[in-house]
């Protein structure tokens, strides 16, 4: 595969830190969350499924459950952007930074990602491109959140540019936590490489989905995860382990029913705290993986 020479290397580093030199501004509004939506357009992904995504997500947003959790912290309000990225030097930012501190705030913002047209129309996957530029935008955003946050989808591994590893951990360093939304209609097993080579940070998990056709549940999940900044748990036994996950996911879908709506927790990563009424205060939209993710990891190769 191809790679960056070494001044490449130091850029993306530089740009991956760049985000925290200055001091928040007076003038900056809090919120409880920054969260940057990187959405994978690169040559694996056709106009049909990058469609998949973004009205998945515009799904999300006008979901009751979504709204409410991003509803549910101090401020009550959360920002957010959205970038497509695919080569190390393709990124393009779709919806600039915008707060979310209402339902008509984030019915806007479905809207504008129902009408978004696509800008990047090939590429390499250059997942260490795509965190490099993500993180970089929390810089003079004018917002000051409690968590930051960078969610990639993806559907393919880091196969051009720098090597993920020093990318990833600069950014972990500076207090970014690292999720993704991984889909594996062509690699089964991407889950598992986002959680040993991607994610990182503080309760940085990785929600999966089947396929594109799936995408728009597992944003959801993923999206209700993000908003309440619910803490990853163990799982129980295995041989326990699906049974008391559907207990715990059945107050969300009894709910769902009741109001006519779809409901398809499709991929069981886990299980939320064994307590009923925890459990159906937290389940709500939300899959939980086994096991949390170090904060710091040495880089490994790609």
């Amino acid at each position: 595969m191809s790679r960056l020479a070494a001044p490449g290397l130091a850029l993306l580093l530089a740009a991956a830190a760049a985000f925290a030199a200055p001091a928040p501004a007076a003038a900056d509004r809090p919120v409880d969350l920054e969260l940057v939506l990187a959405i994978d357009s690169s040559a694996s992904v056709d106009d049909a499924e990058f469609v998949l995504q973004t009205r998945g997500m515009a799904r999300a947003f006008r979901d009751p459950d979504a709204i409410e959790a991003i509803l549910s912290g101090p401020y009550r309000a959360i920002a957010v952007a959205v970038v497509e990225w695919a080569s190390a030097d393709f990124q393009v930012v779709d919806i600039p930074w915008t707060a979310i501190d209402s339902r008509a705030a984030a019915l806007r913002v479905a809207d504008r990602l129902d009408a978004m047209p696509r800008a990047i129309h090939t590429g390499a996957t250059s997942i260490s491109g795509a965190l490099a530029f993500a993180a970089g935008m929390f810089a003079d955003n004018g917002f000051r959140g409690v968590r930051q946050a960078i969610d990639l989808s993806c559907d393919g591994r880091n196969n051009q540019g720098v090597e993920v590893g020093p990318v990833r951990d600069a950014v972990v360093r500076r207090g970014v936590t690292i999720n993704g939304l991984t889909i594996l209609n062509e690699h089964p097993t991407l889950d598992i490489y986002f959680r040993r080579r991607i994610v990182g940070g503080d309760g940085a998990f990785v929600e999966a989905a089947r396929d594109y056709s799936d995408f728009a549940d597992a944003f959801l999940r993923k999206l209700v995860r993000e908003a309440r900044n619910i803490p990853i748990v163990e799982a129980p036994a295995p041989g326990r382990a699906h049974k008391a996950a559907a207990a715990a996911w059945a107050p969300w879908m009894a709910a769902r029913r009741s109001r006519g709506e779809r409901q398809s927790p499709t991929r069981w990563t886990g299980i939320p705290p064994s307590s009923p009424a925890s459990a159906s205060r937290a389940i709500r939209g939300v899959a939980y993986t086994t096991s949390s993710t170090p904060s710091i990891r040495s880089a490994a190769p790609e």
